[in-house]
């Protein structure tokens, strides 16, 4: 049963990702050109301030996702109640505060950006943005965390894939016919609202959660020691766009989004393909199965370390023509830039690593542990982006956001040799070293290699495959070569799976 959620949760998540990234391309695509960089960074900039009412979670979804694992696996349904009714207590608070901060947000904005578009413009605009947040926050973030305790992912992600579809063909049509930006986000809030009204249904019904029994609060009572993991992974997906609004303006906001709504994109696919493994990792850790950990975190370190090094090398060595191709027509401000497109690319390249090491310590529950290093991390994430952004722009923000990630994977490394998995940093160094050199291997090769420029998304296509593949060749030898007993046991892992869904087929 825990291969078939892994495989279904992966699947789905996927699908998620290369539809969302899809969807993120054409949406800001038709914005540019219909309404121009400076509306499309305050939607991207407004979205970002708006995000900023999640640190007031503490951490506190990791911190139930951990509490559900032993309960979930019992059946035990008043525990399970008792946690999500106190993690739903709390998060309606926190949606009723994100009311106030949308109001206080929407008559500030036109100052905090200093643009020249108008306050009502900009004050309906942010309210209008909310909406959707607000319900999240009240109806069905709790339902969410509880599916992915239970690691049932897969219904959050193909409810969202439904959403982001309908929200994309929806809101396509409207720019097409003329809307102006207020309607088209109007619409897109009311698409959804639905989302987490579904999730709640679906998770009362499958879990039978009784309202009726006390909160229990105790369960979470570690939410601030996860404060500061959150915020640490709250600055590194918002703080850089905020820090770009405000000291260079939205137009740059919008340079920063175009980017980061590409790379991003392909962050979140290659998570999807590195198996979403917390709540694995959790059920393992529940059941004192330690050997099975062991060589589970070492084939998910090697298949996501194969992944990691094919898309995001293939990334930058594409990331310009696309941005040149995606962007031609708008003349308001340039876009291209490749020491952005480097560092973009580097930058969540190493999120990505750090990912394995974030998720096996959360599923621990390792909050109060290595609250330290994440403050740290975002210490360093803010202070550094503050002093480059005025230095160098947005080229500094990045550099800040990469030293601040570097720090904290280093910190994950050494913390679990002596927790968790008691194994030497030297193993990381030696891994990370196979990741670069079979990185530049595939730089050069396809530097070596004549490609005409490409002056369209076809030709752009035609382009990334055979770069795509020459990437999957170089790096499956090397992982051969140093991991090959690893990639052996990912392939009768997928074999297995394989022959499992053909006998159920049957």
């Amino acid at each position: 049963m825990r291969t078939k959620k892994v495989l279904l949760n992966s699947i789905s998540s996927l699908l998620l990702q290369l539809v969302t990234a899809i969807c993120g391309l054409i949406l800001p695509r038709l914005m540019l050109r219909a309404f121009g960089s400076e509306v499309n960074g305050a939607v991207s900039s407004i979205s970002q301030f708006l995000g900023y009412i999640s640190l007031l979670e503490a951490g506190v979804g990791g911190v139930t996702r951990a509490a559900l694992y032993k309960p979930l696996a019992e059946g035990n349904t008043t525990k399970i109640s008792g946690i999500a009714n106190a993690t739903q207590r709390f998060f309606q608070k926190i949606a009723l505060i994100f009311v106030a901060y949308a109001v206080v947000l929407s008559l500030s904005f036109k100052y905090i950006s200093q643009t020249n578009l108008g306050l009502l413009f900009t004050a309906t605009l942010v309210l209008i943005l909310a909406v959707s947040t607000f319900a999240q926050y009240y109806f069905g973030i709790t339902s969410s965390i509880v599916l992915q305790a239970d690691q049932r992912n897969y219904i959050s992600s193909t409810i969202q894939i439904g959403t982001v579809i309908l929200n994309t063909a929806i809101s396509a049509v409207l720019l097409r016919v003329g809307c102006g930006v207020h309607v088209v986000k109007l619409v897109s809030a009311g698409v959804y609202v639905f989302r987490p009204i579904l999730l709640n249904l679906i998770a009362h019904k499958s879990y039978h959660i009784d309202k009726t029994v006390l909160p229990d609060n105790e369960a979470i009572k570690q939410r601030w020691n996860g404060f500061g993991q959150h915020i640490a992974f709250y600055i590194h997906n918002n703080v850089d766009g905020v820090v770009v609004t405000t000291i260079l303006g939205l137009k740059w906001a919008s340079v920063y989004s175009v980017y980061f709504s590409i790379v991003a994109g392909i962050k979140n696919v290659v998570i999807s393909l590195m198996g979403g493994s917390e709540a694995a990792f959790g059920n393992m850790i529940a059941k004192k199965e330690q050997g099975v950990l062991e060589n589970r975190f070492r084939m998910v370190e090697t298949l996501s370390s194969m992944v990691i090094v094919v898309f995001f090398s293939v990334t930058g060595l594409l990331l310009i023509d696309f941005i040149r191709i995606y962007t031609s027509g708008i003349e308001d401000i340039n876009y291209i830039s490749i020491p952005i497109a480097v560092l973009f690319t580097i930058s969540e390249a190493l999120h990505c690593i750090k990912q394995n090491y974030h998720y096996l310590v959360l599923a621990a529950g390792h909050y109060k542990e290595t609250q330290k290093g994440a403050f740290l991390e975002a210490g360093i994430n803010v202070v550094l982006s503050v002093i480059l952004a005025f230095w160098i722009g947005i080229p500094g923000i990045l550099l800040a956001t990469i030293i601040a990630t570097s720090y904290r994977t280093l910190d994950y490394v050494f913390y679990l040799k002596k927790r968790i998995l008691c194994r030497h940093p030297k193993i990381f160094f030696q891994r990370l070293a196979v990741n670069v050199f079979s990185a530049i291997c595939i730089t050069v090769v396809c530097l070596v290699i004549p490609f005409p420029t490409p002056n369209s998304y076809l030709e752009w296509i035609w382009e990334a495959i055979p770069i795509f593949l020459m990437a999957v060749g170089i790096v499956f030898v090397w992982n051969i070569i140093f991991y090959r007993k690893d990639v052996i046991a990912i392939f009768m892992q997928f074999k297995q799976l394989l022959k499992h869904k053909t006998q159920r087929s049957k």
